[in-house]
């Protein structure tokens, strides 16, 4: 029997090593800085060429795409896969997580490693082992959640290991929380990396202080996780971290937006010239508050995130702040905890596992908020959910874009089909969906991952462990000319003469002139 398993398996890889060679035809291209009617022809894992009346190798398989629009793969930066987290591991592993994911037309995810025991190796380590049976490409982010000498120097290797950005939380105090002072010398080590620091923007003592009082009130299910966790705390956690990097004069990336002072407090940095890049989370803008209320323990629990989904009125917000540029990368922080794991929380909603889903039907729902209801254009839908991503990560154009020579990874996506969202149908191992029910306009109809067509007439074809560790260079656009701004705050901020000041010795006496 086991002799027949690994014939197949070797037979379905002989067949996978095979690349395709497509032609998709008659389909409107879009990028983020334009669309136009044009072709696109794929081979060996890469685009080949985009134009007018391209022609079809003979070895080549026609794909029709007649009044469809024809993308960039998305790439989700921020998931959380065979995550051990408040006591239980994330459902999805490498390989339902990311089938999930190209089953919705997202063909790269950066993904948080956390550490082992505080060790950002041993984390990264076991990680990678996780990732052996991913179907799709990925990298990672590393958590940093302590600090001495030897996560510094961790730091380093791992940025020379392919690791461009690391995650600071200001939350889960006693877990994962750093103090401003780590924060400032963890901020201060990715400059010196050209890595980009990312933050979980709260206030970890303030939200100790509101999840103690809250229960003690008698509040023990879901709604007490969403009343303990106020905007304000996520309003001034991010307020300090944007005032620490302009400090330290580093860019930074601020993860999951979800109320509307944060979504100004990233505006009001980014009009003063600081280099900012605002996530979005789908969940933030295209869920509901009011479900945490449900007086059904398994419904209400499923939409327990941090910081938690907010009201309509700072879901206008984000949307608009999305619109105007403010925020520019729309991700997921897919974290999915099945109804049995969420019950570890029943009766103290401090112990809920904190996550939603979102992989797979992040790109359906930002076009139905947001290019369906006429807030945003085609254009900025790719740059939302793919190219902003490759920009901030240093893999642009590799992906992100359908030019000669990128990646492979497209999608093909007809913004006229409905369809209904549901656990019944979905690809994560989750048994809930936080949009359960709810019809959305436009459809991923195929999606194609490294030259290979994995997602079309509704079925998934692939492999584990075909997927691929991309890895990130550090010292990505936003590092550019860094230096002369240090010179420029110098010039700034001592402005009557050089540091330190020549003064007369005790008893002396000297003119100004002679200083």
């Amino acid at each position: 029997m086991h002799a027949v398993v690994l014939l197949a398996w070797c037979l379905l890889g002989a067949v996978w090593a095979i690349a395709e060679t497509l032609l998709i035809k008659g389909g409107t291209v879009v990028n983020a800085e334009h669309q136009l009617a044009a072709d696109v022809l794929i081979a060996d894992g890469l685009i080949q060429a985009v134009g007018r009346d391209l022609q079809a190798p003979a070895n080549a398989r026609t794909i029709n795409a007649a009044g469809k629009l024809v993308m960039p793969g998305g790439i989700d930066p921020h998931t959380h896969l065979d995550a051990h987290m408040m006591g239980t591991i994330s459902c999805d592993d490498f390989y339902s997580g990311q089938a999930a994911a190209l089953a919705g037309g997202t063909t790269m995810h950066i993904d948080f490693a956390l550490p082992s025991n505080g060790d950002l190796a041993a984390g990264f380590a076991r990680y990678q082992a996780a990732a052996a049976k991913s179907v799709m490409d990925y990298s990672f982010h590393m958590a940093v959640t302590s600090w001495d000498d030897k996560v510094a120097a961790d730091m380093g290797e791992l940025a020379a290991a392919g690791i461009n950005s690391f995650k600071f939380f200001l939350a889960y105090k006693g877990v994962f929380a750093v103090t401003d002072a780590q924060l400032l010398q963890g901020l201060a080590r990715c400059k010196e990396l050209g890595a980009l620091p990312m933050v979980h923007c709260e206030n970890a003592d303030a939200l100790v202080d509101a999840q103690e009082r809250v229960f003690a009130s008698g509040v023990t299910g879901p709604e007490g996780h969403y009343l303990s966790r106020p905007a304000v705390f996520e309003d001034e956690g991010t307020a300090r971290a944007l005032r620490l990097a302009e400090y330290v004069n580093v860019p930074l990336y601020v993860v999951h937006v979800m109320s509307g002072g944060a979504a100004d407090e990233v505006a009001r940095a980014r009009r003063g010239g600081q280099r900012v890049v605002g996530e979005a989370v789908a969940s933030g803008f295209a869920s509901e508050e009011r479900m945490v209320w449900d007086a059904d323990f398994r419904v209400a629990a499923q939409y327990v995130m941090s910081p938690p989904i907010r009201s309509p009125e700072h879901q206008r917000r984000l949307k608009a702040a999305l619109a105007g540029g403010m925020l520019g990368v729309v991700a997921t922080d897919h974290a999915p905890f099945n109804s049995s794991q969420k019950r570890l929380g029943l009766g103290d909603f401090r112990k809920i596992p904190n996550g939603v889903n979102g992989i797979e039907e992040r790109l359906h729902v930002t076009w139905d908020a947001l290019v369906a209801t006429g807030l945003i254009t085609p254009s900025d839908f790719v740059r939302l959910t793919s190219a902003a991503a490759a920009h901030a990560f240093n893999i642009y154009p590799r992906k992100g874009v359908l030019a000669p020579g990128s990646d492979a990874d497209v999608i093909i996506f007809d913004p006229a089909a409905e369809h209904v969202l549901s656990a019944a149908s979905h690809h994560s191992r989750m048994d809930t969906n936080i949009y359960e029910g709810r019809t959305v306009r436009g459809k991923v109809e195929t999606t194609i991952s490294q030259g290979r067509a994995v997602w079309e007439g509704g079925a998934l074809k692939v492999r584990p462990g075909a997927g691929r560790f991309i890895a990130l260079p550090t010292g990505g656009p936003l590092f550019d000319g860094l230096d002369r701004l240090d010179a420029s705050y110098q010039h700034r901020n001592f402005p009557y003469g050089a540091t330190p000041v020549k003064r007369a010795a005790p008893g002396e006496t000297k003119s100004r002139d002679e200083l």
